[in-house]
């Protein structure tokens, strides 16, 4: 490997980085959801497993809490719970590559060893029309040895002049890079085709350094969205899988409602083409706050999603005065069952359990309950609720959660309509955000079955065993603790609460 030469714009992000991470205490935190060391962060990159420890690296601003040319924040992890933040791997400075910004990708273990880095890099390529900068983004390598990394001498290594005739140059960005069995490696782009809608184009490499166009593998047709972004492609449960985040998506019933959305395709790679034919296609999560998904194959053959857990539609912070801005999801195990996509939070954080809680047959009708020991804003939380009576089920089924006296967010379920409400209106939120969102349960079945992890700032719902998901940022103090039920109608409850600490102390126990 080439000796890591530290340029000036990144030395001077690694400093201010740690200067300033020292006024940010762990109480200001998520106790379990990464969160950028300073400043901003955006989309997850690089989720590799590599030297022992899983990384995840993800797009950042370090010097404020808004989105400018994008460097690349670091952590790492032996638990994908507890994070241990590592100097910024990569900042916009090679004029000709990645000036305007390192923006997303990926990351893979070369057989020698080292740290393989694909990215999106961003430059000037003269001006439009309108005298406006024109943009050029292409495809850029670094390696490294886990903690610095070296931007490859021969970037570009892959532009646009390689894209089908009429394709963009503008938009083509993203890589999500993988080795085949055979040694040889995959990459697979968002791209705006020559129809003005999404495409997700596929090269190959012998040595990941040296690439050629190997197809389009699935294209929107403007079904969609416009844009997408965010690729992932990968073999699960005897399917191939493709998940994509696009843009400017119009609703459809009550999916794909957040303008920037997610999706999953579910289908059989075409051997012949290399197109993927689709099966299915669904939102990956129908809350408010979730985009630009990235997986990584584990040691032991799990397949792990992480996001961001914002919307570009609705990035408001959790107070004015914090000094970061943005967190990842949970990572979340993957499977398929019947064509579906299931997912589960990583088995991990059972291990942060403690102070069990449970009731069983608890009678709802009316006025709202609140249970003993029911509650809390870091807390991992199940519940199933089931009509009293099944030839009289309850019309509404009511959850609220981060309550106090003043606010509250709440889940509502009505089974005559299957839909599943999520909403932080009287959360204390200051700004016309989204602050709710529905859902169609699958077969709107009178019994339905909910894990609610919480962690200070936000939750993440599953539905009847993950089947469906749905994810919100929660705004208000970490102070309002409160949980509490209510129906309309005769309903019964089961609910079994663990509060989760936070991992070093689990680490302790």
């Amino acid at each position: 490997m080439a000796e890591f030469v530290e340029s000036a714009s990144l030395k001077e992000a690694r400093a201010y980085e740690e200067h300033m991470e020292q006024f940010i205490s762990n109480d200001e935190r998520p106790c379990f959801h990464l969160s950028p060391r300073v400043g901003w962060m955006n989309d997850p990159n690089g989720f590799s497993y590599y030297g022992g420890a899983y990384h995840l690296f993800y797009q950042y601003n370090p010097y404020a809490t808004e989105w400018a040319p994008m460097h690349w924040g670091h952590a790492v992890s032996q638990d994908l719970l507890s994070w241990e933040f590592l100097p910024c791997a990569l900042a916009p400075d090679a004029p000709y590559d990645d000036l305007g910004g390192c923006f997303s990708g990926s990351a893979v273990e070369l057989p020698d060893g080292r740290h393989l880095l694909m990215y999106t890099g961003v430059a000037a390529d003269g001006h439009n029309e309108d005298g406006s900068t024109k943009e050029r983004q292409s495809q850029c390598l670094a390696v490294g040895d886990g903690t610095n990394y070296q931007k490859y001498e021969g970037n570009p290594v892959i532009d646009g002049a390689t894209l089908p005739v009429g394709s963009s140059t503008v938009h083509f960005r993203d890589p999500k890079v993988w080795r085949e069995q055979d040694g040889s490696y995959r990459v697979v782009m968002a791209n705006l085709g020559p129809d003005n809608s999404g495409q997700i184009v596929q090269y190959r490499s012998d040595d990941g350094f040296s690439w050629q166009f190997d197809g389009v593998v699935a294209r929107n047709a403007g079904r969609y969205g416009i844009m997408w972004e965010c690729p992932d492609l990968f073999e699960l449960d005897g399917k191939d899988v493709l998940l994509v985040s696009p843009q400017d998506m119009l609703p459809q019933g009550h999916d794909f409602y957040s303008g920037n959305g997610t999706l999953c395709i579910v289908g059989a790679l075409d051997k012949a083409t290399g197109e993927l034919v689709e099966e299915s296609a669904v939102t990956i999560d129908h809350g408010i706050d979730f985009y630009a998904t990235q997986t990584l194959l584990a040691p032991d053959g799990r397949r792990i999603m992480v996001a961001w857990m914002q919307n570009w539609d609705s990035t408001t912070g959790i107070s004015p005065a914090q000094r970061w801005f943005g967190q990842m999801t949970l990572p979340r195990e993957l499977s398929v069952r019947d064509g579906h996509l299931y997912q589960w939070p990583v088995r991990e954080i059972e291990g942060l359990r403690t102070n069990e809680v449970c009731y069983q047959d608890v009678k709802l009708d009316g006025e709202p309950i609140a249970l003993e020991g029911i509650q809390g804003r870091v807390a991992d939380l199940l519940v199933h609720v089931r009509p009293a009576d099944e030839q009289n089920p309850y019309d509404e089924f009511v959850m609220w959660f981060a309550q106090d006296e003043r606010f509250h967010c709440s889940l509502r379920y009505r089974p005559a309509h299957g839909t599943l409400k999520m909403s932080r209106i009287h959360s204390g939120s200051r700004r016309a955000f989204v602050h709710h969102r529905k859902l169609d349960v699958e077969g709107a079945p009178l019994e339905l079955s909910l894990r609610l992890v919480l962690d200070k700032y936000s939750v993440e719902v599953f539905v009847n065993g993950g089947r469906q998901a749905a994810t919100m940022i929660v705004p208000t103090e970490p102070s309002a603790d409160g949980i509490s039920f209510f129906s309309r109608g005769g309903a019964v409850v089961d609910v079994k609460k663990y509060d989760l600490v936070e991992p070093a102390e689990a680490a302790a126990r």
